[in-house]
């Protein structure tokens, strides 16, 4: 049985759909990450969960208690906010101390317990300080102290890395992580940044014009994406456009200019447009008179462990991502052999009516089955 449902909840302001029909199980313990350009409905999405919007339709279930008209301050969730929310004129240990008085918690268990809550975030040395005292990366971990000590059932995070310098966040993400596996909290975080969704989540829910279009693990979101706005939002990708010559099966052989290649997974009629997506980082540089093309190298960018090449085709402009691995780089206007393995070929849908169309099958299926 799921932690945290929601069933076909929708937010609308005014005629606008902010949120359409999401449709999430979340289970105990797990960590969630809402992924998504700014206005794709994420933050709209967890403030539903937190109880500070309300919801038009749907409904939110929590440990099999419909909450979903609940009001927030008795679903007993904690929340870090994107600016922390830190309450300037008191201590550190008086903002962790301060949910567990608003609940009446007796001052020696209180004391005791904002201790283990400072301990866990390695702030027991600051506790007298002041949020003005502290450090960007300190004062996230009071906020992520204040929310956990009051031993919420779910832990909502509201970009919560995002004030931070780049060093600092990449940090903080492995640290949230490894703070949330030692609680135990389910978690739920909003998100732009992809590589954090990817490195710290069990699960991404990756959001576009207020619907959930994929649902998946970090690896599959980012090596089966189902559209091209996922295949490009989730890192990046080279997207080919090509037809469907022959299916059978679980094969497919699809026309890219003139070449003839063999998808394995897809599941598309003859005929049927296509987008052919490589990551730039499978795809290989080979000697020129090898590979599945020749091309030649329009620009390249250093990016400290790796090179990234613009490389000219038949077929049209490929991005290329190589390891700087001390091998001698190749020139702007070099030619050189393109190619990649079979296994890292994806087709994706056209436009939005092809993938309408899939769906609707793949409904179609299961309802049959």
């Amino acid at each position: 049985m799921s932690f945290l449902k929601l069933t076909d909840v929708t937010k609308f302001y005014g005629s606008t759909c902010a949120v359409q029909a999401m449709n999430l199980t979340v289970q105990k313990g797990e960590f969630v990450s809402l992924l998504g350009p700014s206005g794709c409905g994420k933050t709209t999405t967890l403030q539903m969960v937190a109880g500070f919007e309300a919801v038009t339709s749907g409904r939110i279930e929590l440990d099999g208690k419909d909450i979903t008209h609940a009001k927030a301050n008795t679903r007993g969730l904690g929340i870090v906010f994107q600016s922390y929310a830190l309450f300037p004129h008191m201590t550190v240990a008086a903002n962790v101390s301060f949910g567990l008085e608003m609940r009446k918690v007796p001052k020696a268990e209180r004391a005791e317990r904002v201790a283990q809550a400072l301990a866990l975030v390695h702030l027991e040395k600051h506790a007298a300080r002041y949020p003005r005292e502290l450090s960007g990366g300190q004062r996230q971990r009071v906020a992520l102290a204040r929310a956990l000590v009051i031993e919420p059932p779910v832990l909502l995070l509201d970009e919560p890395l995002s004030n931070l310098d780049a060093k600092l966040r990449e940090e903080m993400q492995f640290e949230l992580r490894q703070i949330q596996r030692k609680v135990g909290t389910t978690t739920i975080m909003v998100t732009h940044d992809q590589s954090e969704a990817m490195s710290i989540s069990d699960r991404v829910v990756v959001m576009e014009a207020g619907r959930a279009t994929q649902i998946d693990h970090p690896h599959r979101v980012y090596e089966h994406p189902r559209t091209r706005f996922i295949s490009t939002f989730v890192g990046k990708a080279n997207l080919l456009p090509g037809q469907v010559a022959y299916a059978s099966g679980t094969r497919t052989q699809v026309k890219v200019g003139a070449l003839t290649m063999e998808v394995d997974g897809a599941r598309y009629r003859p005929g049927a447009a296509v987008l052919l997506s490589v990551r730039p980082e499978k795809v290989q540089l080979v000697p020129a008179v090898q590979g599945r093309m020749e091309g030649q190298v329009c620009e390249r960018f250093f990016l400290g462990s790796q090179w990234l090449y613009r490389v000219g085709t038949p077929v049209g402009d490929l991005m290329v991502l190589t390891p700087n691995d001390g091998r001698a780089a190749l020139a702007e206007g070099e030619r050189t052999g393109v190619d990649w393995p079979d296994h890292c070929m994806r087709l994706l849908p056209a436009d939005e009516t092809a993938m309408a169309e899939l769906e609707a099958e793949d409904t179609a299926a299961e309802v049959a089955s």
